[in-house]
């Protein structure tokens, strides 16, 4: 395997992103519209001119997230970058689930607008749930601190890398967790901005819904190699990623052991397809000497296909 697109997930996003891709090509503006269509949500207007709190919003977040991963994805290829293999973190395994051929993309869309909706609604519903960021606390030893504490409804939500980790909860565990996770030892423990407990059981709601959604779309088999963020494995069928798809939504993003089944591939290198640099961070604590590279402007598509 020799590329390997990375697509980011929900918090990577800012105002304007992908600006340059869809002034200069015409594949990008046609994705554009196919979005906006999809969701009934003008895209160009939301992430060009939209403020920072309207792209927080979490439908926003997440298909703004999706389109630009997507674009920045046609605009590799354009420059000569194709992908072996595609992964991606969160919402970003839906534009990894396009490029490999497992929806189209107008389905990517369509679901993606549905999965921010039930996501959104899930948060509201559950009467108050959060999650924080861990820093410097290995993940064993955050389950362990939990445990201890006996809270019995908080959870590892993202295993990001090996000091890294993002915990979901109801509002009430989550402060008592926080607590817990600092007199165990974490440098930080951040508060994150987000409009519920994504990644845990408090998303069931979300998830039966979303059931419904893809229930009668066809997933195909991957084209290329695929990970799953639910497994940490590769994604052998479409039948496998129909089902996983549903699951993620309250699974925990387990981005530690993909990233190594990334690396049992023997990629030459990972791009980052989308805004940010969150995932080529998190790269450097696991990928060893494979390289991962920027690939949210055109500057930085440029830089690695000289």
């Amino acid at each position: 395997m020799k590329a390997c697109f990375l697509f980011p997930g929900q918090g990577a996003q800012y105002p304007g992103m992908g600006r340059d891709f869809y002034e200069t090509s015409k594949a990008v503006r046609e994705l554009f519209e196919l979005a906006s269509e999809e969701s009934k949500i003008d895209l160009k207007r939301l992430v060009f001119e939209g403020t920072e709190d309207e792209l927080k919003q979490t439908q926003n977040t997440q298909l703004s997230v999706a389109l630009i991963g997507a674009a920045a994805a046609i605009c590799a290829r354009e420059h000569g970058i194709a992908p072996e293999g595609c992964a991606g973190f969160s919402v970003g395994e839906w534009p990894a689930l396009a490029t490999a051929g497992v929806v189209s993309t107008g389905e990517m869309f369509r679901l993606v607008s549905a999965r921010g909706r039930l996501m959104d609604e899930a948060g509201k519903r559950s009467g108050g749930s959060l999650m924080s960021a861990v820093l410097s606390l290995a993940p064993a030893a955050i389950e362990a601190a939990i445990a201890e504490a006996g809270l019995k409804n908080v959870w590892i939500a993202n295993y990001n890398s090996p000091t890294q980790s993002v915990i979901s909860g109801t509002a009430s565990e989550i402060a008592l967790a926080e607590e817990a996770l600092k007199a165990a030892g974490a440098r930080r423990v951040v508060r994150l901005k987000v409009s519920g407990a994504f990644h845990s059981p408090i998303m069931a709601y979300a998830r039966d819904g979303f059931a419904e959604a893809v229930a009668d779309i066809q997933f195909r088999d991957p084209t290329v190699t695929l990970f799953s963020n639910v497994t940490g494995a590769r994604i052998e069928t479409g039948t496998e990623a129909k089902k996983l798809a549903v699951d993620q939504i309250v699974s925990p993003v387990r981005w530690i052991d993909e990233e190594k089944a990334i690396l049992a591939e023997k990629p030459g290198f990972c791009v980052e397809t989308g805004p940010g640099t969150v995932l080529g961070g998190l790269w450097k604590a696991v990928g060893g000497e494979v390289p991962c590279y920027p690939c949210g402007t055109l500057d930085q598509i440029a830089a690695i296909s000289l």
